[in-house]
């Protein structure tokens, strides 16, 4: 492994920055409600800054969390797939943010940024990086999905020509519901223990992840927060987000260690939505826009070849 010399404040300073940055401008995309801002302590050591906007003009309910949390041990979530991690205190950084539309034609979006070291007398750090962005339309379009996936695109192509491919299959893989047999929605960008660059190329590529979110996301919502809608739109869209529920308390890792770590409740769960329905064995009707998001949206698809 390439360790050369993990700068922890550095990415701290980056990390509050762009939180900084992502709610000033989804403020402004908004228009009418502003974030709030909560601090908040973990009493094994670290804590955080958490800033959620309610009942806005275009979002419901959008949450940007930062938070730095450390301590002596790890979780067992963190130690089962890495025992050389055992032992060792921790520090694990990043921001995280859900952001949940009112108009049933912008998609639920989420992003986020981490990075994690532990460290031991007389042993080497184990650091590594990880991230990226996922897009969950109600009601797919392939021009908002092309646009998102070309953007996701920019964000990896200084760093290698396979980049981005190996990390939009490792979305489409992270981000599925095996119990569902579906995926979240039409993918992104996830990497995880990106370590083998060293630091600085690694922390270059987590910047360029996270400065590339705005671009694929807010061109998005501009174009979609006033298209019209109905009931049958905003109930399918609720009935969707139960989809978001079940991953998040299911598979998702950060929710996991969060938990695991002791860590906030109330800003692990910021990432599930304030409205949402479950219904028994519930399918689209054939040849409906609600059963094209299963049918052509809900596959894995080379988008920028489409």
């Amino acid at each position: 492994m390439n360790n050369d010399n993990p700068d922890i404040e550095r990415v701290k300073s980056f990390l509050l920055d762009l939180q900084d940055r992502i709610c000033n401008a989804l403020e402004k995309e908004d228009g009418k409600e502003v974030f709030v801002t909560d601090e908040w302590q973990r009493d094994a050591g670290g804590g955080g800054r958490s800033r959620v906007l309610v009942n806005g003009d275009a979002f419901e309910q959008a949450g940007i969390n930062f938070s730095h949390v450390f301590g002596d041990n790890l979780p067992a979530s963190a130690t089962a797939h890495r025992p050389e991690l055992a032992g060792r205190n921790f520090q694990a950084m990043g921001v995280s943010l859900v952001i949940h539309p009112h108009n049933p034609y912008v998609p639920t979006s989420h992003a986020n940024v981490r990075f994690f070291i532990a460290e031991k007398a007389g042993a080497e750090p184990i650091w590594w990086f990880g991230g990226g962005f996922d897009l969950t339309p109600y009601y797919g379009n392939e021009d908002d999905v092309k646009h998102w996936h070309q953007t996701s695109f920019d964000a990896c192509k200084d760093f290698g020509d396979d980049v981005y491919e190996q990390y939009k299959k490792w979305c489409d893989e992270y981000f599925y519901l095996k119990h569902r047999n579906e995926p979240r929605g039409v993918g992104g960008l996830f990497f995880d223990d990106l370590n083998q660059w060293g630091f600085e190329k690694s922390f270059q590529f987590m910047q360029s992840v996270a400065n590339h979110y705005l671009p694929a996301y807010q061109p998005i919502v501009a174009k979609r927060k006033h298209t019209e809608y109905g009931e049958r739109e905003r109930d399918f869209q609720l009935y969707r987000r139960g989809r978001y529920v079940e991953f998040n308390l299911v598979y998702d890792r950060g929710t996991l260690f969060g938990l695991q770590t002791g860590g906030r409740t109330e800003s692990i769960l910021m990432s599930l939505p304030p409205l949402v329905k479950w219904r028994y064995n519930w399918q689209p009707e054939k040849g409906s826009a609600e059963a094209e998001l299963y049918d052509v949206f809900l596959k894995p698809t080379d988008w920028l070849n489409k």
